[in-house]
């Protein structure tokens, strides 16, 4: 299965960069961000073969873990745009923002509130238990944001791709 979806990513990665216009609107910056995004979800789903013995598929669309999707997204935005654009123009400095806002709301109000769901579920589980009632039907969903680490591991693997597609993107 994993060799299967490996060889389907190449296969894709390969064929787009045979075109003269990106698969994603026609535009290049697209099709990088979303391999950077991929790859970082992908590895979500590896890791739990590897932790848990089984395939979680759901990991490709969760919040939260290593690595930072969301942090990988938009650094390797802001590499491409600097890649295509050049490091001193305007959209990289916009780009370049706009990733350190997202980079910082994953590890800071996200991981927050990850944490005060985390707090809410045990007083209402303990709570549940002392009424012998039930309060809330289900559990509030804890893994939204990331560690500094988780950050900038995204990070660092979406300027990875942005500098690996460089070939790809300008062309």
């Amino acid at each position: 299965m994993l060799t299967f979806a490996a060889n389907v990513l190449f296969k894709v990665v390969w064929n787009t960069m045979l075109l003269d216009s990106g698969v994603f609107l026609g535009n290049k910056i697209l099709d990088v961000v979303f391999i950077a995004w991929f790859s970082a979800q992908f590895y979500k789903v590896i890791s739990s073969v590897l932790m848990e013995g089984q395939i979680n598929i759901r990991r490709l669309w969760d919040t939260g873990g290593m690595p930072s999707s969301h942090s990988a997204t938009v650094t390797s935005l802001a590499t491409c745009v600097g890649l295509i654009e050049g490091w001193g123009s305007s959209e990289f400095a916009m780009a370049t923002i706009f990733a350190a806002v997202v980079m910082y709301d994953a590890a800071g109000i996200r991981r927050a509130a990850g944490k005060q769901a985390g707090v809410l579920n045990k007083i209402i589980e303990r709570l549940t238990h002392k009424i012998e009632e039930k309060i809330h039907d289900e559990r509030l969903k804890e893994l939204l944001g990331h560690t500094p680490f988780e950050v900038m591991i995204g990070a660092s693997l979406g300027v990875l791709v942005g500098f690996v597609m460089e070939g790809y993107l300008l062309t």
